[in-house]
């Protein structure tokens, strides 16, 4: 048979570490825990620790182990005994009794089968110590004289890879394969898709893929599903779904895990269209779905906003006797509470308590501030008391939910005193709980107290993100207290933390407010320069436009608007009011307020932002200010297009002769 190498190019790992530079760090630190045979004798510390103070009892290995005895073939009395010694010493995790084991085997020249070094490799694997597997691998053959082949071989490189050292476990196999002369197997090729896939140079693992029937190595079901999630978490789902057909040809059987995968990337991109084929395909496969499978279906339908769905997906997986776990349960919860129907997520809770599944945190948290976000403090509150009588102790996130919930509600010193018992209960608040608190505070007026609130982030150790700033600065603005949240940007800026768009827009009005429209302006031209996230939005222009129209700069404020409608963004209600009361002076106000209007309507439509102009329409509407003749038909031409209507019309023969 010929050898099996997978063909990748020398200089595909050129910007690879070296095993060398990869592998050398500092004195290796363990913890060890001694077992010896007095149950009274136990210890826990480090290598490093027991190297300065005493030298602790050695394992119990008996010394007539390596006594010579009596030859079986190629084994000696008490091999099997060695064996189970260093499988069981492997399993706790004490590898120095392992590698006293191997030491005395070396000095005595024992035999030592792969399979124990297998063990070995899988123990390294468990205790995240990978560096430790690839050394003992290149020991095997020279200081114990054990034939290395592909076993062993697979089981180092699947210890480097499930580390997510990827460029090394390539790495590994391109160099170990060829010195070692190693051919190898189904499972090697699978590694190597696998971390290829990681590393998304998917192009090069499909390439290892067509080159595997060529080596003698045919693809499993294992092989397409690593393949197939690589395509999908590339965006190339259709070429994930060409390879099921390829795989049901080539006469692989797909697995749920290989429908699973489809499945997810379709759901993903909310085409469940497609999913339902999938899955009318995975029953006439006889490929029964499971708990995964509807987990992601039910996902799918959340995100897309069909919980009507997603609840009878969840009947249906009880009549198949698939029972569903918290994820399903939670996905439905946190679904409904995103459309507004908390309460229903409270009897989808009822019946999962009824079903003897336990809670978790995220559930109560997005139920309770669900129900703060609806308008239903007191049910919120019930909820935080029953949540507690049922021995859930909260967590962080509930914490969260309940001060920002009750900050909603106006009661900004109940959240305060919510938050120190989540002091006293060992629980941080993070920079969103004091985000929301110092929120809760600005709104009910009381900026003193959300000052304080700032102060006490430093006695928790708690680390400002880019959201506190935001909200310190926009409530400070709000509150005219624009010298202090000027203060505040520059620490923002000094603790190289990056101003967004609402931080922008907070220090904008407050200059606006001040009469400080050139300083306003700069810092707008400022944003222009920076990313995505501290782009000016509606609100930043809005802010602006109203500033130059009371100063009666309309032309200005007309090149803002132009600027604003270049750079894609839609004016508003707000903006058209701005421009509107510009105009109030004029002997005809409300012909010159329409003329403008009609005029911003058909740029819009020239610049096929058709949304932005029945906005504009409607507000011209809701005015008393009626469109020209001519921007009508644009309107209906643009909404109404024949193939639009064609369309229409044939789905209701349709559903009429259905």
């Amino acid at each position: 048979m010929p050898k099996c190498s997978i063909p990748i190019p020398t200089n595909f790992f050129s910007g690879f570490v070296r095993k060398s530079q990869f592998f050398s760090s500092s004195p290796l630190k363990l913890s060890v825990r001694l077992r010896f045979s007095s149950p009274v004798i136990s210890s826990e510390t480090s290598m490093e620790a027991e190297s300065h103070t005493r030298v602790p009892p050695e394992p119990p290995i008996p010394d007539q182990m390596f006594k010579p005895g009596s030859k079986m073939g190629s084994y000696q009395l008490g091999d099997s005994t060695l064996y189970s010694m260093i499988e069981n010493y492997s399993n706790l995790g004490d590898f120095e009794s392992v590698e006293k084991l191997l030491g005395r085997i070396r000095v005595e020249k024992r035999v030592i089968t792969e399979k124990s070094f297998i063990h070995i490799f899988k123990a390294y694997g468990n205790a995240h110590m990978p560096e430790k597997a690839v050394d003992l691998f290149h020991r095997m053959s020279d200081e114990f004289q054990c034939k290395i082949t592909i076993r062993s071989f697979n089981s180092v490189l699947n210890v480097i890879i499930n580390e997510g050292l990827y460029h090394r476990a390539l790495e590994f196999y391109a160099v170990n394969s060829k010195s070692m002369n190693i051919s190898p197997n189904a499972l090697s090729f699978n590694l190597v898709i696998k971390a290829l896939c990681k590393l998304r140079f998917v192009d090069r693992a499909v390439e290892v893929f067509r080159d595997m029937p060529a080596k003698n190595c045919l693809p499993d079901a294992y092989t397409y599903s690593t393949l197939m999630d690589g395509l999908c978490k590339e965006d190339r789902i259709d070429e994930a779904i060409l390879l099921l057909d390829e795989m049901q040809i080539e006469g692989c059987s797909p697995s749920p895990v290989t429908f699973n995968v489809l499945i997810d990337g379709l759901c993903k991109k909310g085409n469940l269209t497609r999913v339902t084929k999938l899955l009318d395909n995975m029953f006439l496969k006889g490929c029964a779905p499971n708990e995964i499978t509807y987990n992601t279906i039910i996902h799918g339908l959340c995100l897309k906003g069909k919980l009507d769905k997603a609840v009878s997906l969840l009947e249906h997986m009880l009549s198949r006797k698939c029972m569903p776990n918290y994820v399903t349960y939670g996905t439905i919860i946190n679904g409904l509470v995103k459309q507004g129907r908390t309460m229903d997520g409270i009897r989808v809770l009822v019946s999962m308590e009824e079903r003897g599944y336990v809670v978790d945190h995220y559930v109560y948290s997005a139920l309770i501030s669900g129900l703060f976000k609806e308008g239903k403090p007191e049910d919120a509150m019930n909820l935080w008391k029953k949540m507690e009588e049922r021995g859930c102790r909260p967590n962080i996130v509930v914490y969260s939910a309940l001060v920002d919930g009750l900050c909603r509600e106006g009661k900004p010193n109940e959240a305060k005193e919510i938050l120190n018992q989540m002091i006293n209960d060992g629980c941080l608040p993070n920079a969103y709980t004091y985000s929301s608190l110092m929120k809760g505070f600005f709104k009910a007026g009381l900026s003193e107290e959300a000052i304080q609130v700032w102060k006490e982030m430093d006695k928790t150790n708690c680390s400002r993100n880019e959201v506190c700033y935001s909200v310190m600065i926009d409530g400070l603005c709000q509150h005219g207290k624009l010298k202090e949240a000027m203060m505040i940007w520059s620490l923002m800026l000094t603790n190289g933390r990056k101003p967004d768009t609402v931080a922008y827009s907070s220090m904008i009005k407050g200059l606006c407010d001040t009469g400080s429209m050139d300083a306003a302006l700069r810092l707008y031209y400022d944003m222009l320069c920076q990313e995505p996230e501290a782009q000016p939005d509606v609100v930043t222009y809005n802010i602006l436009v109203n500033a130059l129209c009371k100063q009666n700069n309309v032309s200005r404020a007309v090149d803002l608007l132009n600027c604003m409608l270049d750079r894609g963004c839609d004016p508003d209600v707000v903006t058209c009011s701005a421009f509107l009361k510009t105009f109030s002076e004029k002997p005809d106000p409300a012909e010159e307020g329409r003329d403008f209007l009609d005029g911003l309507v058909v740029r819009l439509l020239k610049r096929r932002r058709t949304s932005g102009a029945c906005r504009v329409v409607e507000i011209m509407l809701g005015k008393y200010l009626t469109p020209k003749t001519s921007t009508w038909a644009l309107i209906v031409q643009e909404i109404f297009k024949p193939k639009k209507i064609r369309a229409a019309i044939d789905k209701c023969w349709r559903n009429l002769y259905s």
